[in-house]
């Protein structure tokens, strides 16, 4: 983004609430199982933390995702942090402003668009979105392009499921994502920031990743209004801007879509946008970032930056070849 300056007093377990023998051991094996797969405890500690809801909006749980690379084992932001410091520029540049400001947006009703080079398009509401694929909790690393990260539980699905519903067709070759635009709704959309609507989008590759996330929810609960509700985009390998909020449409192209933040100043924000710390921002370094929440604050020692954000197993081969100082 550009920056702007719970008789003998003890409790006796009853012989129903004792856990079958069958099941222990099943359990056990599951353990050492999960343990032989290389998943570390903390990735497990940190599922169960994101598995806790907040109770602050309608739930909405998710099963354990089996996609490589869905479940971080690094400590989650807070719910706090994640839902109070946010770019939502349609609700002001400050990242206190969306958390202020956004109840006014209403994600009921709500529909998405699905147009362009498919065999079925269509308009989905809410609901059907929700029941299309099975929910499952993804913890995700969220890279600013700002130089500050989070580690975020989201509940969603995978993109494609949607994709393969809607059947592109063969000249396809880019997703574009087009988010709401309503001044009635976003105090933000006064300002002459960006041209409205924000739009982003991908490479039909890209797009179909597993990894590439249509996200409805975070810590197990539907998604607050400033963090993109009802629904919106996340692709972790890619700096946060990327990640499409409070998505109305969905367009199937075979050029390449313009983009919001490339469109406004195409020398620092191109159309990939992969976490590279070997490639600065024309105006500050890539190579480290500030995790939000962390002792210190503004303060906080710096972590280095990871290529792809950590993700360059899953997704590197989609870059294969490519000069990736030229396609930043």
């Amino acid at each position: 983004m550009l920056i702007r300056t719970g008789g003998d007093g003890f409790q006796h377990p009853l012989s129903s609430d004792i856990t079958p023998r069958e099941a222990y051991f099943s359990r056990r094996l599951w353990l050492t199982a999960m343990a032989a797969s290389g998943v570390a405890w903390a990735g497990r500690e940190a599922f169960a933390q994101g598995s806790a809801r907040p109770n602050r909006l309608a739930a909405l749980p998710g099963q354990r995702s089996a996609v490589d690379g869905a479940t971080s084992a690094e400590k989650l932001t807070s719910y706090q942090d994640v839902t109070q410091y946010n770019n939502f520029y349609e609700f002001g540049t400050s990242k206190s402003d969306p958390a202020a400001r956004a109840d006014s947006l209403k994600p009921r009703p709500w529909t998405v668009q699905v147009e362009g080079l498919v065999n079925k398009p269509g308009t989905f509401d809410l609901d059907a979105l929700l029941k299309l694929a099975p929910m499952e909790e993804r913890i995700y690393r969220l890279r600013c392009v700002e130089g500050w990260s989070m580690v975020i539980p989201w509940v969603g699905y995978s993109l494609s499921a949607l994709i393969k519903r809607v059947e592109p067709q063969g000249s396809a070759k880019y997703v574009e994502f087009v988010t709401l635009a309503d001044p009635k709704q976003m105090p933000g959309l006064r300002s002459r920031v960006l041209d409205w609507p924000y739009t982003e989008g991908l490479r039909l590759d890209e797009a179909l990743h597993p990894l590439s996330l249509l996200a409805f929810g975070l810590y197990g609960e539907v998604l607050p209004n400033q963090n993109g509700a009802p629904v919106r985009l996340v692709v972790p390998w890619k700096y946060g801007f990327k990640s499409a909020k409070s998505i109305v449409k969905i367009r199937f192209t075979e050029r390449q879509p313009k983009t919001a933040w490339n469109e406004a100043a195409p020398q620092e924000y191109g159309f990939y946008s992969n976490v590279n710390p070997q490639v600065a921002h024309p105006r500050w370094s890539q190579a480290s970032e500030r995790r939000i929440g962390e002792e210190g604050g503004l303060f906080a020692k710096r972590r280095p930056t990871l290529m792809f954000n950590g993700y360059e197993k899953q997704v590197g081969q989609l870059y294969a070849g490519m000069d990736l100082s030229k396609f930043y």
